[in-house]
């Protein structure tokens, strides 16, 4: 159907690749993938707990943005998360959509923290979705569906 090509290429007679070797580009491991990716569920969900802990202060959301930033630091080899100072917002925001995105962000945590087999992690999450679960279903938001 098509004509093979005739003339020699342009490149020379030893046409190269732009990563010939595995050192001309960087390269993660899946772990290290999946470390990053579930260090950023838990940084996420971390800054939805803080943002909580501003609107309606409790033991167990402080209890639990310790674990979360503890959690994101080992992750992250050490590096601790950035952390807004609380501060209550004037304008009072939703705490059941905070709920909403909290629950969302463990959910994806726990899906992640399972497929890396980090058991500590997935613990935290299983317990943050059930907290806010709980949390909803006491504002009476969530649905039958999740």
């Amino acid at each position: 159907m098509y004509e093979p090509i005739r003339t020699p290429s342009s490149r020379g007679p030893d046409p190269t690749t732009m990563a010939d070797s595995p050192a001309d580009f960087p390269h993660r491991s899946r772990e290290e993938e999946l470390d990053i990716q579930l260090a950023g569920h838990l940084a996420a969900l971390l800054a939805v707990t803080d943002e909580l802990r501003a609107a309606a202060p409790s033991d167990d959301l402080d209890s639990a943005a310790a674990r979360l930033a503890q959690q994101v630091t080992r992750l992250r080899g050490g590096r601790a998360p950035a952390r807004a100072p609380l501060a209550a917002d004037p304008a009072k925001p939703r705490v059941t959509a905070a709920h909403e995105r909290a629950h969302a962000l463990a959910g994806r945590a726990l899906v992640v923290a399972a497929s890396r087999a980090d058991t500590s992690a997935a613990i935290l999450a299983a317990q943050r979705m059930d907290a806010h679960a709980a949390a909803l279903v006491g504002a009476g938001e969530l649905s039958a569906t999740g």
